[in-house]
C-alpha cells in the first residue's frame, strides 16, 4: 500500500513560482532516498533533483541548480520541490520518486535507482 501523489503543479507565466508537494503513505519515509523526475513531451524522463533519507544530501540537475529547491518533512511523510524563477524548459509532469535506501548519497536521473512513483503533476510555464 505504499503510495506517492504529487500535488501542487499549474499553469504559471515565467519568472513566477510554484511548490510541488509529494504525499507519501504505506512506507517509513525516513528510510527513503527520494528524488523529483519530470518528463516534457517527446522527451526522456530527466531527473530534476534528489535527497537522502535524512535529508543531509541534495543534488541537483545543473538546469535547475539554484532556482529549485528540494526539502523533506519526514514526520509529515512529504517531500517537497519549491520552484522558483520557473522557465518555459521547465514545462513537464513532474514525478515522485522513492528509494528504500538509507544511504548519504543519491543518484541525480537514475530512473532505475528508485522504486516507488508517483501519478505525476503537470507543470506549465508559458506565457
Amino acid at each position: 500500500q505504499s503510495q506517492l501523489v504529487e500535488s501542487g503543479g499549474g499553469l504559471v507565466q515565467p519568472g513566477e513560482s510554484l511548490r510541488l508537494s509529494c504525499a507519501t503513505s504505506g512506507f517509513s519515509l525516513d528510510y527513503f532516498a527520494m528524488a523529483w523526475f519530470r518528463q516534457a513531451p517527446g522527451k526522456e524522463r530527466e531527473g530534476v533533483s534528489c535527497i537522502t533519507n535524512t535529508g543531509g544530501i541534495t543534488n541537483y540537475a545543473d538546469s535547475v541548480k539554484g532556482r529549485f529547491t528540494i526539502s523533506r518533512d519526514n514526520a509529515k511523510n512529504t517531500v517537497y520541490l519549491q520552484m522558483n524563477s520557473l522557465k518555459p524548459e521547465d514545462t513537464a509532469v513532474y514525478y515522485c520518486a522513492g528509494a528504500a535506501k538509507a544511504v548519504n548519497y543519491c543518484p541525480v536521473g537514475n530512473v532505475k535507482w528508485y522504486d516507488y512513483w508517483g501519478q505525476g503533476t503537470q507543470v506549465t510555464v508559458s506565457s
